[in-house]
């Protein structure tokens, strides 16, 4: 799990229903995050159709999903329509991750002490460094998003690695409409909590990640509230 869909094809011949169910997820998804498609815009089954050059019933597969995920709604006569957000949404996003991050972070380091490699954490980090250093802002939040999936994966709790996919996707639409920390704050923290998870020290690694997640809440808040309703 890398918290962020790898390039794909928006071209999905040969390929059978449920493995383009996921594509035209993964696709539609990437397309809410990035602005491609409005938050009370609608999601035609039609077009995705013939866009991605598949029948309706992947399209339709693929909302459902998006659906129970909490980035799509549908209505009667009004079809699937992509969620508005809240300030409340945003606020529920800060309390699950301080509920699920946390813990994750605590099993990380106690499996790296157990001898799990953490080479990937520190990998993530390093190209995180460098995108900031080459001005990557999209780069430097995937890897961001990346990181922190990393330590839920590094947590090898199956469920809860399962259970969070939505809540990284969820994570990339907020930060990509509001990210007022600097790059360089959060590197530091990263580095921190990186240097814990890697150094086997559980409580020490909660507690990083229970602080970075909570500085965090404040200045996304802030940078949604003309923009968003309560």
């Amino acid at each position: 799990m890398e918290g962020w869909p790898k390039p794909m094809s928006e071209t999905l011949n040969g390929r059978d229903d449920e493995a383009r169910a996921e594509q035209v997820y993964q696709l539609v998804l990437e397309g809410i995050v990035a602005g491609k498609y409005e938050q009370g815009g609608r999601l035609r089954e039609r077009e995705l159709s013939e866009l991605y050059n598949v029948s309706r019933i992947p399209v339709r597969e693929a909302i459902q999903r998006l659906e129970q995920d909490g980035f799509v709604e549908t209505f009667p006569r009004r079809g699937a329509i992509v969620r508005q957000l809240t300030l409340t949404d945003v606020n529920e996003l800060f309390d699950v991750r301080l509920c699920l991050e946390t813990f994750a972070a605590r099993m990380a380091a106690v499996r790296v002490a157990e001898g799990e490699p953490g080479g990937r954490l520190q990998k993530l980090l390093d190209e995180a460094r460098q995108g900031i250093d080459d001005g990557r802002t999209d780069d430097v939040v995937r890897l961001s998003a990346a990181f922190h999936a990393e330590i839920v994966r590094l947590s090898g709790n199956r469920l809860l690695i399962e259970s969070v996919k939505p809540l990284f996707g969820r994570m990339r639409w907020i930060f990509g409409l509001a990210h007022n920390r600097s790059n360089e704050l959060q590197r530091d923290e990263h580095a921190e909590l990186c240097s814990a998870i890697l150094a086997g020290k559980a409580e020490l690694a909660y507690t990083l990640a229970y602080s970075h997640i909570e500085l965090g809440r404040e200045p996304v808040l802030a940078g949604l509230a003309e923009t968003l309703e309560p």
